[in-house]
C-alpha cells in the first residue's frame, strides 16, 4: 500500500465530537485501502473568535478576555471528555489544549496591555483554533484504533515573512515535509497537521490567509507526492452556483483546474483561491466531499475537467468588493497610469479582483475587496498626487455596494455567442451592468453590477444556460481513498 493521500476537514466538519467522530470514521475507512495525512481546521467559530478578540484586546478591552479563554476550554473540554475515553491519553490531550490556551492568554493580554496588535502577533493569536482542534483529531483517531500524532504546520510549511497571508516556500517545505512527515506515514500512523499556519525559516508563525487550512493540504499534498488531496467540507462538492442564491444548482462532477480557479478567485466559497497551485503542476487531482454524507463523491477538480456540452460550467459572484476608479482627460498621456496604479495596490497587497479600462483611456477602474478600500484610495491619492495638483487626475473615487459576477467555463473559447446571449439575458432583466472584463484564455465573462441585482443576475444566467440540467456524471471515477464510512 504506497499510495498517499491528504484529507483536509473544514471548520464545521470538526465541529463538535460527533463531527470529529465522523471524521475519525472515514479516516479509519481510508486507511484500509492508502496511506492518510490529515489536515484540520479549527472548531467551527474558534478562528472568527479569536480574531475579535484580538481586536477588541488591541482596543483596551481586558475585562472579556478571561471569559473568551474560559469558553473556548469548556468548548474543546467538552468535544475531548466524549472523544476520548482513556483517562491517561485525554489528561496528556488537555494538557496540549491547557498550553494553547496559556499561551492565547498571555498574547491577548499583552496586546491589550500595548493597545497594539501587530500582524505577527495577530497570526499567533488567528492560527490557535488549529493547535486547539488538532489534538482532539488526533485523539479520535486512536480512539478509533489508529495511531496518530499531533505535527504542528509550523514545524512542516516554511512561508515568506508576510504575515496574514504568507506564502509558502516550496523547496523548504518539502524538505521539512520528508524530514517531519515520511518516517510517520511509513511507519503507519496518521499525522495530524494543523492547517491555516505555517512559519518562516526562522521559526516565526505566519498564517496562510482565511481559509488557508485549503491551501495547506495541497501543499503538503505536493510537497509529499500524494496521489490525491481531499478537501472534506459540509457541502457536496462544486456547485453549478451559490444554492443559498439559486436554489436550482447542481453538483459539478468534474471540473478543470482553471474552471476551479475561477470560480475560487470570483467568491467560490468552496475552495481558498491559492488551493490548486500547489497541485496543477504535477496533475494530481483534488476532490470536494462532504464529509457529512461521505457515500456521495462530490466533485474531482483535474487538469482537464469534463464538458458538459455546452460552454459555460458554472456562475459564481462575490460581493462586499468596491469599484476603484482613476480618472481624468490627462491620463490619456500617462504612460505609466496602469504600472502606478498597480505598484499602489501591490504596496498595501490589495487584491485586485477585476480590471477594466475605457477605450478613450480617460478612465481606469478596478475592483478590490472593501476591506481594502480606505488604504487603497490613500495609496493611489498618494501615487498621483503631483497629477490631482495640475488636474491631469481628476479624482481617485470608490464606489461601494456592487458585485461582481463571473460566468466560468474552460469550454467557451470554442462555443462562439456566450458573451451575446449573457448580455442578451441580463438586458431583458433590465440588470445594469457597471463594468466588463474578459481575458483572452476566455475561462469566464465577468462584469460589475449593483449588489442588490447580483441574485437576480445569477438567477438569470442560471436558466440562460440551463445549468439547471446537471452535467454529466463521473461514476467510473473514484477517489483513490472512496470513504463511505
Amino acid at each position: 500500500m504506497t499510495s498517499l493521500c491528504v484529507m483536509k476537514f473544514g471548520g464545521t466538519s470538526v465541529g463538535n465530537a460527533d463531527c470529529i467522530r465522523r471524521v475519525a470514521a472515514i479516516v479509519q475507512s481510508a486507511t484500509a485501502q492508502v496511506r492518510v495525512v490529515v489536515v484540520v481546521s479549527a472548531m467551527s467559530g474558534v478562528t472568527n473568535q479569536l480574531i475579535d478578540a484580538a481586536h477588541r484586546a488591541e482596543a483596551g478591552e481586558k475585562d472579556f478576555l478571561s471569559g473568551v479563554i474560559a469558553d473556548l476550554r469548556g468548548k474543546h473540554a467538552v468535544a475531548l471528555e466524549a472523544l476520548v475515553s482513556d483517562p491517561q491519553n485525554r489528561a496528556r490531550i488537555a494538557g496540549l489544549i491547557a498550553e494553547v490556551l496559556d499561551e492565547l492568554a498571555r498574547l491577548l493580554q499583552g496586546t491589550a496591555l500595548l493597545s497594539e496588535l501587530t500582524p505577527r502577533v495577530l497570526d499567533a493569536i488567528s492560527g490557535g483554533g488549529e493547535r486547539l482542534s488538532a489534538p482532539l483529531v488526533a485523539g479520535a483517531l486512536c480512539e478509533a484504533g489508529l495511531r496518530s500524532v499531533v505535527v504542528p504546520a509550523t514545524d512542516v510549511i516554511v512561508t515568506d515573512g508576510h504575515h496574514g497571508r504568507a506564502e509558502p516556500l516550496m523547496a523548504e517545505t518539502h524538505e521539512h515535509a520528508e524530514a517531519q512527515l515520511r518516517h510517520l506515514i511509513d511507519d503507519g500512523v496518521v499525522p495530524v497537521v494543523t492547517g491555516f499556519i505555517g512559519a518562516t525559516a526562522e521559526g516565526v508563525p505566519t498564517t496562510l490567509g482565511r481559509g488557508g487550512s485549503d491551501y495547506s493540504a495541497t501543499i503538503l499534498g505536493a510537497a509529499l507526492g500524494a496521489q490525491e488531496t481531499v478537501i472534506w467540507t459540509d457541502v457536496d462538492g462544486v456547485k453549478t452556483a451559490d444554492p443559498r442564491l439559486v436554489p436550482e444548482a447542481r453538483t459539478i462532477a468534474q471540473i478543470s483546474y482553471h474552471e476551479a480557479a475561477e470560480l475560487a478567485y470570483f467568491g467560490a466559497k468552496v475552495l481558498h483561491p491559492n488551493t490548486l497551485r500547489p497541485v496543477s503542476a504535477a496533475g494530481v487531482p483534488v476532490w470536494i466531499r462532504n464529509s457529512f454524507m461521505p457515500e456521495k463523491l462530490g466533485t474531482r477538480i483535474t487538469a482537464r475537467g469534463m464538458s458538459n456540452g455546452g460552454g459555460v460550467k458554472a456562475l459564481t459572484a462575490i460581493r462586499d468588493v468596491t469599484l476603484i476608479t482613476v480618472g481624468g482627460p490627462g491620463i490619456v498621456g500617462l504612460t505609466d497610469v496602469l504600472a502606478r496604479s498597480f505598484g499602489a495596490m501591490a504596496a498595501i497587497r490589495a487584491n485586485v479582483l477585476l480590471v477594466s479600462q475605457s477605450s478613450s483611456q480617460n478612465d481606469i477602474c478596478f475592483v478590490i475587496p472593501s476591506a481594502d478600500e480606505k488604504l487603497a484610495v490613500e495609496a493611489l491619492r498618494s501615487a498621483f498626487a503631483p497629477e490631482i495638483v495640475e488636474q491631469t487626475v481628476e479624482h481617485v473615487s470608490a464606489r461601494p455596494e456592487i458585485a461582481i459576477v463571473a460566468v466560468v467555463g474552460e469550454n467557451m473559447r470554442g462555443i462562439p455567442g456566450v458573451a451575446g446571449r449573457t448580455f442578451s439575458a441580463l438586458g431583458r432583466e433590465s440588470v445594469n451592468i457597471i463594468a466588463i472584463a474578459q481575458g483572452s484564455s476566455e475561462y469566464n465573462i465577468s462584469f460589475v453590477v449593483e449588489a442588490a441585482a447580483m441574485q437576480r443576475a445569477l438567477a438569470v444566467l442560471h436558466k440562460e444556460f440551463r445549468l439547471y440540467e446537471g452535467v454529466p456524471s463521473s461514476e467510473d471515477v473514484s477517489p483513490v481513498a472512496n470513504s463511505n464510512a
